[in-house]
């Protein structure tokens, strides 16, 4: 499932009912109208360990705009500035200097059902991130109870001594076992990139997937698509990246990192 960080005092606003929206800027999660998205309260936004998981929003509305073009009809139930200046500088406080009148924003509406208590954010589901070296291992996995059903990615990098740099393990909703797998990947090419790691060696149990990354077969499942093209696009960023067939018992940590998560559903 996709989630979104909230400062303290806003997350405290969704939970009381008095909130039901967001902007975003930089949309790295490619929020769409439906999506169920996690909510997460960064309530020391210096201590990840103290953040917590407080409930699941519902996106019923998107309106994405230039901040140059958004009119004061645009801000009814939403954040409302005094001048288009003080809101850009609003948004430079959070996203950076390079916020300018023709950045564009998502202004976001949703539902919210909230937990019954907030869940902590397991150490699993943490990056327990050490300098990276330069060339590292990426295990992934992936699994759907039902095929489709509830569904998980992990995955774990480790440096040359075998050595865990970081694992997590991500709750991706009702899909199949090609989708988590795949999404398995990404997600760790994605870490790695963060990493600033320049090659990375891949080990994955599923055969097809490997097979298809190498070009030996097809990607025949229009679904997969999306997914794979976006690895393709992420590989092209490293130095090197080599996929590899292993056996699910060399594939332990990720296979854990899955259940785990999928047993916290």
């Amino acid at each position: 499932m996709k989630t979104l960080k909230l400062d303290h005092k806003l997350a405290e606003l969704v939970l009381s009912g008095e909130k039901k929206n967001t902007w975003r800027l930089k949309d790295d999660k490619n929020l769409t109208v439906n999506d169920d998205v996690e909510l997460i309260d960064k309530v020391d936004p210096e201590r990840p360990e103290t953040w917590q998981k407080i409930g699941v929003a519902r996106i019923t509305k998107i309106l994405e705009k230039r901040l140059q073009d958004i009119q004061p009809e645009d801000q009814e139930n939403h954040e409302v500035y005094g001048s288009r200046g003080v809101m850009i500088q609003v948004f430079r406080n959070y996203y950076g200097e390079d916020v300018n009148e023709n950045s564009p924003v998502k202004m976001i509406d949703f539902t919210f059902s909230a937990y019954p208590k907030p869940r902590p954010i397991k150490e699993t589901q943490m990056s327990m991130i050490v300098e990276a070296p330069e060339k590292i291992k990426l295990f992934a996995d992936g699994g759907s109870r039902g095929n489709p059903g509830p569904s998980a990615s992990g995955f774990v990098l480790l440096d040359l001594n075998d050595e865990i740099i970081t694992k997590r393990g991500e709750y991706i909703g009702i899909t199949t076992n090609n989708q988590a797998e795949y999404q398995a990947l990404k997600f760790g090419l994605e870490e790695a990139k963060k990493l600033g790691v320049q090659e990375v060696d891949v080990y994955l149990d599923s055969l097809l997937v490997v097979n298809q990354m190498i070009g030996k077969f097809k990607v025949k499942n229009r679904d997969l698509w999306p997914v794979y093209e976006a690895i393709k696009e992420l590989c092209k960023q490293f130095k090197k990246v080599t996929f590899t067939h292993v056996p699910r018992e060399m594939n332990k940590i990720a296979d854990g990192m899955v259940n785990e998560t999928l047993d916290a559903q």
